[in-house]
């Protein structure tokens, strides 16, 4: 395959963002119909950064709001309300999101896995991905060495790396997550998508990337 017929797609996401938690099965469809001359790349989008304050109540109803949503707009996906009972929530995402590059960086195979971790104990099992205790957890029950994982998870290139990838998506073109975006040798080209369909996706990249 000649060079310059290569093209990238990627994949803008927050472990933490129940958009993505919804379009993980229309993603993986898309995924296993992609063109051979596609490559996947994720990029971490860092939703919210970090914080130690208790999410406002109104902040926390709202959310909740947004779950039932998705429930009604992505039919089969599903949510453990009793996360909201369980865990005291905080508009932090960024430790989720250093997590799946810390994983990433230890082991490459561990990063899907690591976002799948962090995507189940968060929705189903009411865990909260906010606290590094249950990322080292996560970490460690997909087989990553839990002592690299602690020192990898707020050290100081793993921070960088996640800047560089959250500015890397702003630049490309991402319009909140998931984003998808193709990079071909015309450039990056924002994809749309349906959370419940994925030939939608695929229709157009069969027209872009040709």
């Amino acid at each position: 395959m000649p060079q310059d017929s290569q093209a990238i797609l990627f994949y803008v996401h927050d472990p933490m963002c129940s958009w993505c938690w919804a379009f993980a099965p229309t993603w993986a469809e898309i995924k296993q119909n992609l063109p051979e001359h596609i490559k996947v790349r994720y990029l971490l989008g860092g939703l919210a950064s970090d914080s130690n304050e208790p999410m406002p109540s109104a902040m926390q109803a709202a959310i909740s709001g947004y779950w039932r949503t998705i429930m009604q707009k992505v039919p089969g996906t599903q949510f453990n309300f009793d996360f909201w009972e369980k865990c005291e929530p905080r508009r932090s995402t960024y430790p989720s999101c250093r997590a799946v590059i810390a994983a990433r960086n230890q082991d490459v195979t561990k990063e899907l896995p690591m976002i799948s971790a962090i995507q189940h104990g968060y929705y189903l099992n009411a865990m909260n991905p906010s606290d590094d205790s249950t990322l080292v957890t996560l970490a460690s029950e997909i087989g990553l060495n839990s002592t690299q994982f602690e020192k990898d998870l707020n050290s100081l290139d793993t921070q960088n790396q996640l800047i560089e990838e959250i500015n890397m998506g702003r630049a490309i073109g991402a319009q909140g997550f998931p984003s998808l975006i193709l990079k071909t040798p015309k450039g990056y080209q924002y994809l749309p998508h349906d959370y419940n369909d994925a030939t939608f996706t695929l229709s157009r990249l069969s027209k872009l990337a040709l």
